[in-house]
Formats: C-alpha cells, sequence, structure tokens
C-alpha cells in the first residue's frame, strides 16, 4: 500500500508542476508552436524570428488568442504528467522489488523512462493533437476542443503517434540525466539524515538548475523529430487545405518538405525557441514537483496512519 501511495504522490504532485508551468509559459509555448509549423517557400517567410509572432498577434489587437488552446493544453500536461509520473513511478518501484537491487543503473531507467512516455503517449495523444491544432491557428479562430477533434477523422486525432513514441526517448533521457543528479546530490545529505525523519529533498535552486540542464540535452538531441511532429499536428488555413495534399502532414511528406525548402539547417529551425520554452517549464515543473513531494509524503504518512488506526479499531469491534 505504501507503494501505490507512494506512485500517487510522486504522479500528483508531476502533475501539478505540469499545471503550473504550463500556464505561466503558455505565450511562448504558442509563439514557439507557429514560428516552428511555418515552412520557408520560395525564399519567403511570414515568421523571420520568434518575436515576428508576439508583435503579429499585438498589432492585430489579439493579445489573448496567445492563449488559444490553454484549457486543452493544461489537461492534456495534467493527464501526460500525471500518468507519467505514476508509470515512472510504478515501474521503478516494480523493478527495484523484482530485481533486489539497490539503485538504478543508467540502462534500466532509460527502459523504464522510455516504457512510462509510450503510456503517455498512447493515453493523450488526441489531446495533444488538438492543443498543437489550436495554438497554430490564426489569431482568433481557434476552434473548440470538441470541435476540433471531430472535425476529422478518429485517426487524424493521432495524427504524429509515431513520433510520439520515438520522443519518448526525450522525458527518458532528460529524467535518467535528472535522477543520476540528484542522487549524487542527495547521497551526502542522506548520510547525515536520520531515518525515521522526512526524507531528503533537492533545494529549489537545485532542482531548477538540473531540470534546465537534463532538458537541454534531451532537446538538442531529439529536436527534428519535435519540429516535425509540431508540423504534422499543425492546424491548416483553408487555403492549405486545397493547395496540398494530404501526404504533406505525413511523417516522409514533412521530412521532404523541410529538406526541399529549408536544408538540414530547417530541421533546426526553432531549436533556441524551443530549448527556452521546454527547459524553463521543466525546470519549474520539477522545482515545483519536488516541494510538493515534501508536503505530500507528509500528507500521505500521516493518512496511512490514520487508515492503520481505523483498521485497528474495526478489528477491535
Amino acid at each position: 500500500m505504501s507503494g501505490d501511495l507512494e506512485s500517487i504522490s510522486e504522479a500528483t504532485s508531476g502533475a501539478i508542476g505540469a499545471l503550473v508551468s504550463t500556464t505561466i509559459l503558455y505565450p511562448l509555448d504558442t509563439c514557439k508552436a507557429k514560428y516552428q509549423a511555418e515552412v520557408q517557400a520560395h525564399g519567403l517567410r511570414k515568421y523571420r524570428n520568434l518575436s515576428d509572432v508576439l508583435l503579429e498577434a499585438i498589432s492585430s489587437g489579439k493579445v489573448l488568442s496567445l492563449y488559444q488552446g490553454l484549457g486543452t493544453k493544461n489537461l492534456q500536461s495534467f493527464i501526460a504528467q500525471f500518468v507519467y509520473f505514476y508509470g515512472y513511478s510504478y515501474f521503478k518501484r516494480l523493478y527495484l522489488e523484482r530485481s533486489g537491487a539497490k539503485s538504478i543503473g543508467t540502462r534500466a531507467n532509460l527502459i523504464i523512462a522510455a516504457a512510462a512516455g509510450a503510456c503517455t503517449a498512447l493515453a493523450t495523444q488526441p489531446l495533444d493533437t488538438a492543443s498543437s491544432r489550436m495554438q497554430t491557428s490564426a489569431f482568433g479562430k481557434s476552434k473548440g476542443l470538441w470541435k476540433t477533434l471531430t472535425e476529422g477523422s478518429w485517426s487524424e486525432a493521432f495524427d504524429g503517434l509515431g513520433i510520439s513514441l520515438l520522443l519518448t526517448s526525450n522525458p527518458a533521457i532528460q529524467y535518467t540525466v535528472f535522477d543520476q543528479l540528484k542522487q549524487h546530490l542527495l547521497k551526502g545529505k542522506e548520510k547525515t539524515t536520520e531515518k525515521d525523519s522526512s526524507p531528503v529533498v533537492l533545494s529549489a535552486f537545485s532542482a531548477f538548475a538540473l531540470g534546465a540542464l537534463s532538458k537541454s540535452i534531451a532537446t538538442v538531441l531529439t529536436y527534428p523529430a519535435i519540429r516535425c511532429k509540431v508540423m504534422i499536428q499543425a492546424a491548416d488555413d483553408d487555403e492549405d487545405k486545397k493547395a496540398e495534399p494530404k501526404s504533406s502532414k505525413t511523417i516522409s511528406g514533412v521530412i521532404c518538405s523541410i529538406w526541399k525548402k529549408e536544408g538540414i539547417l530547417g530541421f533546426f529551425k526553432g531549436l533556441h525557441a524551443q530549448i527556452l520554452k521546454t527547459v524553463l517549464s521543466s525546470a519549474l515543473l520539477l522545482m515545483i514537483k519536488e516541494k510538493i513531494s515534501a508536503s505530500t509524503w507528509v500528507l500521505i504518512l500521516a493518512l496511512r496512519r490514520i487508515l492503520l488506526i481505523r483498521q485497528r479499531r474495526l478489528k477491535s469491534t
């Protein structure tokens, strides 16, 4: 029972952290998504820099449109992080119980993180696709969640699932790096801490720094796949739907389009924006998660004691 409560604690704190970080950084996320989704054609670009997206929203008087799809994104982020952290914590505990090992090696950690990421992708892909379409729609023309999901076929709601499964390597790399560095930092503190005291946790600054470093490494390694996914899930303007065939939204079609129109550097267009957004988001998420975990652990211990007391009273009666 304590293992399940620990997994729920990890999942809940991670989900809350994702919710807060997503809301704070959402305008940046919208600018990033619209910038990444654009493919240069005949040497012409609508957005030459990330700031051009923001200037468009300001000049058109639609600054609030930078928040279009926020509700869907928050729902997707909350569910995704809950599923991921619960799966990651559960698989890690299961591995330690079955193997008898005291700690998890790098290889096992990568496999566990990838498995948790795959479960997350399968559970949240329709919401992920819908939020991407809502973000990349023209300012002021974003549709609601239900209309976005039902305007196409059910299979289209899972656009980009293949790349999403491939991108399970991103959080796998991120959390493996984070956990290894975290264990190294906490090893010295655990020796001086009493066994019955609360678990040792990272400071807010340490969690933020480790989150930023781990996410930077994962983002650089997986960015070409990230941009392809954004383009596949991006909303089409009415003119684009008539001009371009559906094949351009497949993985091979997107790769060929980037290669022909932008060259190899096109696969890294918007990398600086992706790093800025994801590093800040992940660092905030992990910082909030670490601080919440300390509090939720105390609440869980109290809850467990209350349940034990009730069970004893029921047995005695």
